[in-house]
């Protein structure tokens, strides 16, 4: 009776309650006829399971027993206590028992839950899998563009004359968000991959204090982060809203593939607008995400966003369907978990390209962020609008015996 009750617990947990592949079916089957096993499930309601249906599982959510039941006790073939093994199992699955839990908290009472797996095979297969695939192809792809574009050099004469490109206060907020992101990066990659990488070279006793660091660092380190980003994002907000000049280059690339193709460009141009978006969007998310894990099961995000996402009607309209409304605290931290690393990944694979461009393979281009001026022609090929608007206010500065520094 006991090994039958395992199995019957083992499957239940290998089959999460709520999950996007159920969350599209139209309705539950249909109440099906269980007197045959006492009101029990039957046969069609574990084959409508596994195959991905919804089912109207009342008939055990509610299967329970009685504790209180002098009846059962008395009777010859009642379960001790009016409760049987299965019907407790039953009780601690659906959060219905009454968990006498010295430690009160939001889910003291919760012992049983079936989307844990749900989320530890999302994490440990696609997310981890095609994240990984998603940075090395980045990394390949830059390795071609290199070989067969090269360094994109200074095409004219270097004048010698510099201009001031970002002042200290734009650099240190850009090295700030730089430098807590990398740290970020390689310690969260830490955490997630560690197991599956580090341990086979290094061992469980090497990696033990690593991780213990890392969770220490990617911690810590996003305060930094986050107050970067709102520094980034209020400084460079206002040469970042789109206009006429990015479109002709886009429909040049930018002369990235071409030499001697400079198309115009102000401040930023529209490669580095979209990157700004990019980190823009995605930092805010994941930093989002991440207070969410930094305090665990105070801040909850997806039920109402997925609340706010059926009334536009948007899930039913791809043909997804309406997404759930109703998460457990284990729920929400496990979706938060997920939707960190998948913008993780993202934002990973942008800024690969990004360092790139900014050091070795654009000349000139690490020195607006390293000193905070660039060759003046260097200026005049990439960015020639803002060159001359620069070149303007220096003419006015010295016709009114003033000095106007560069933005």
């Amino acid at each position: 009776m006991r090994a039958l009750l395992w199995i019957f617990l083992c499957l239940s947990l290998a089959l999460p309650v709520a999950s996007p592949a159920t969350a599209q079916d139209a309705s539950p089957t249909a109440t099906a006829e269980r007197s045959a096993t006492g009101g029990a499930q039957t046969l069609e309601d574990i084959l409508a399971r596994q195959r991905g249906e919804k089912i109207q599982d009342d008939f055990r959510r509610s299967a329970t027993g009685d504790p209180d039941s002098a009846a059962a006790i008395s009777a010859q073939l009642g379960t001790l206590g009016g409760v049987s093994d299965a019907e407790v199992y039953r009780a601690l699955r659906y959060g219905s028992a009454d968990i006498n839990a010295s430690a009160r908290g939001p889910v003291s009472h919760l012992i049983i839950q079936d989307s844990g797996m749900a989320w530890l095979q999302f994490r440990e297969g696609p997310m981890t899998t095609y994240g990984g695939y998603l940075m090395l192809a980045m990394f390949g792809l830059l390795v071609l563009f290199y070989l067969l574009r090269g360094k994109i050099r200074i095409d004219g004469a270097k004048t010698g004359r510099t201009v001031e490109r970002f002042n200290g206060i734009e650099r240190f907020a850009h090295w700030l968000l730089a430098v807590s992101f990398i740290l970020l990066g390689i310690t969260g990659l830490i955490t997630l991959m560690g197991r599956k990488f580090l341990i086979p070279l290094i061992g469980k006793d090497a990696f033990a204090p690593i991780a213990i660091a890392g969770k220490w660092v990617h911690n810590n380190i996003s305060w930094a982060f986050m107050l970067a980003l709102v520094m980034v994002i209020v400084l460079w907000i206002k040469h970042n809203i789109p206009n006429r000049t990015d479109v002709k280059w886009v429909m040049q690339a930018g002369g990235l593939f071409s030499k001697g193709v400079h198309p115009p460009a102000k401040k930023f141009n529209a490669g580095q607008k979209v990157i700004y978006w990019i980190v823009a969007v995605f930092g805010i998310s994941i930093s989002l995400s991440g207070l969410a894990l930094l305090f665990p099961f105070e801040l909850s995000f997806f039920a109402k966003t997925f609340q706010i996402a059926n009334m536009t009607g948007l899930p039913e309209i791809i043909g997804y369907g309406r997404l759930p409304e109703e998460l457990t605290p284990y729920q929400e931290m496990q979706l938060s978990q997920l939707w960190h690393g998948i913008v993780a990944f993202g934002f990973m694979t942008v800024i690969i390209a990004h360092i790139y461009l900014g050091s070795v393979g654009m000349e000139g281009a690490f020195d607006a962020m390293g000193s905070g001026h660039v060759e003046a022609q260097w200026a005049k090929e990439h960015h020639s609008l803002w060159y001359d608007e620069v070149k303007d206010k220096e003419t006015g500065a010295d016709k009114s015996g003033g000095q106007v520094p560069a933005e």
